[in-house]
């Protein structure tokens, strides 16, 4: 017991974390319990790479240069908790299905985005969405109808910029300034946005640590 209370202690960004379920409806999503993080974008945003870089596992998440290649909720909880008396984990990440273009067949991409919206509405255990937008394309209107639906749903969501490395850095302080405009008078909006690069590791950090100060938590 010692031990497992020692383990439990880790910092929720410092120990192993594992792919418990793919869900590609609703009805096989996991019985509501811990808080849930989820990562929606744009396909090929860079949903995936960004869970890897975050939870220092490469292999975590599947990762292609193919547009629309994640095509469930993806679940990821941190290793160690055994689900016995209440150990259940803090919180459980969720990499969503890319919405907009896609190479698969029509009836798949439909069926993705209508998992996503019904998922983004009805979930209580949802607590934040963090919406990846690839910085050298910006806010889309693919990215504006999901803002909407957020809004309407009344559920949290931040904005991410993704590949901030692909952009000079005399871009970043316009890319910024134009978001924050586009994102200012939207309801359910985190004002603060955060920039990032998987492939550098940059604003990593922030990112955790916006994700703990969610969920509540100090480790």
């Amino acid at each position: 017991m010692a031990d497992e209370n020692v383990q439990n202690e880790k910092p929720i960004f410092g120990r192993p974390w594992i792919f418990i379920r793919g869900v590609p409806a609703m009805k096989f999503l996991p019985p509501e319990g811990p808080l849930e993080i989820a990562f929606a974008g744009r396909s090929n945003v860079g949903k995936s790479s960004l869970i890897n870089a975050l939870v220092g596992h490469r292999g975590l998440a599947r990762t292609s240069n193919t547009p629309g290649r994640t095509q469930e909720l993806n679940y990821f909880v941190p290793d160690g908790f055994s689900g016995e008396g209440g150990d259940l984990p803090p919180m459980a990440l969720v990499d969503m299905p890319g919405y907009g273009y896609a190479q698969a067949p029509k009836e798949h991409v439909e069926a993705w985005t209508e998992l996503v919206f019904d998922y983004l509405r009805g979930r209580s255990t949802l607590k934040r969405v963090y919406l990846l937008i690839d910085s050298r394309h910006g806010i889309k209107k693919n990215d504006e109808d999901v803002m909407t639906l957020l809004d309407k749903a009344a559920v949290s969501y931040q904005v991410v910029l993704t590949k901030t490395d692909k952009i000079h850095v005399s871009g970043m302080a316009k890319l910024l300034a134009d978001t924050k405009e586009r994102i200012r008078k939207r309801p359910a909006a985190y004002p603060e946005i955060l920039a990032t690069s998987s492939e550098k590791t940059e604003g990593l950090e922030e990112l955790r640590q916006a994700i703990r100060d969610t969920v509540g938590l100090t480790l």
